[in-house]
């Protein structure tokens, strides 16, 4: 089994331990959150990790009031910005922990007066010992140059801090428990999405589409799909789709929709008529039949979460079908071409 299948599976256990370990890290980040009265949060990230900084942003500001912005890191970096940041709380996401960018705008918002915070998968790593506190994935080695694991654990990482701001932890364990028995359900897609893939062999351009909090999960599909069978699929919120890309969509365009139950939902299935009346190619992951029936290819997920976790499971799917469109395409995803494990910019 290839580093990127075998770390797929074990996503469910990665969740597990992490509300085991790191309930108390997150509770001493929120309580020292509150004692500064951080009134709001900026998140430094690359690649991936900026797609789980996206999720934070969405959940922070919806569950907590807190509003959230992503950095720019070349403010610091490129431009020797000077920032007000005494009542800040700045986020690195990393997952080795040595993205140069992100720990040089840890450092200067600390300078500023930023309260500051990691998320890391390597304790000890750069961005840890940079930051007044760490958050950890215990997402264990990730060999795959494509990240999976961490992902999933970074996003389960959030969803506990944000718990422990409105101190709601007991609830948020029960919930990422079941989340994780529902990824485990979502992992047996497996055969179907190796089956299905084999239709997208000749793919190279189309649409990655979501809304609300699964935004971030168009955006790392996408990225996923990039990383291992090289295509050039672009993600889209729904509502910006309708703002011009969707004039581009023609007959057997690819199109890939994330749309599980919540308050993005008829958004979603707005847009799978729009795309079905274009004779789109669509590939739609949800649990409702209902939009089910519009896709050309439906994956169905069976267990349902709350609406804040289902980025954790939807993006399962889109992590099995890039993994095996690359073996589909004669392409080892552990492989990818120009691609190392740890990209550091500045």
């Amino acid at each position: 089994m290839s580093f990127m299948l075998r770390e797929i599976h074990e996503q469910p256990d990665v969740i597990a331990r992490l509300v085991t370990e790191e309930q108390s890290s997150a509770d001493k980040l929120a309580r020292e959150i509150e004692r500064r009265e951080i009134n709001f949060i900026i998140m430094a990230a690359r690649g991936t990790s900026d797609h789980a900084a996206i999720y934070g942003k969405y959940l922070l500001e919806i569950r907590n009031k807190l509003p959230v912005a992503l950095a720019d890191p070349s403010i610091f970096t490129l431009y020797s910005a000077e920032l007000k940041l005494d009542r800040a709380l700045v986020i690195g996401i990393s997952q080795s922990g040595q993205a140069t960018d992100v720990a040089e705008y840890l450092k200067r918002s600390k300078e500023f007066g930023a309260l500051t915070a990691a998320i890391t998968n390597e304790p000890g790593s750069t961005i840890s010992q940079v930051a007044d506190h760490t958050i950890l994935c215990h997402a264990g080695a990730e060999k795959g140059v494509a990240a999976t694991k961490t992902y999933t654990s970074t996003l389960a990482a959030l969803y506990l801090l944000s718990a422990s701001l409105s101190q709601d932890v007991s609830h948020a364990e029960r919930q990422l428990k079941r989340c994780a028995e529902a990824i485990e359900s979502a992992i047996t897609l497996e055969g179907y999405c190796a089956d299905r893939a084999e239709r997208y062999r000749f793919m190279q351009d189309g649409y990655v589409i979501s809304r609300g909090f699964n935004y971030c999960t168009a955006l790392e599909m996408a990225l996923k799909l990039a990383e291992t069978s090289y295509t050039g699929l672009l993600a889209y919120s729904a509502a910006d789709f309708l703002h011009g890309p969707i004039a581009a969509v023609h007959e057997s365009e690819p199109c890939f929709l994330c749309a599980p139950p919540g308050k993005a939902y008829e958004a979603m299935l707005d847009m799978a008529r729009r795309l079905s009346e274009r004779k789109a190619e669509t590939v739609i992951i949800s649990s409702d039949d209902e939009i089910l029936s519009l896709a050309t290819t439906p994956i169905k997920i069976e267990i349902d979460v709350e609406e804040e976790l289902t980025p954790l499971v939807y993006i399962i799917p889109g992590q099995m079908f890039a993994y095996f469109l690359a073996v589909t395409r004669g392409y080892d995803p552990d492989r990818p071409r120009g691609l190392s494990k740890v990209t550091l910019t500045r």
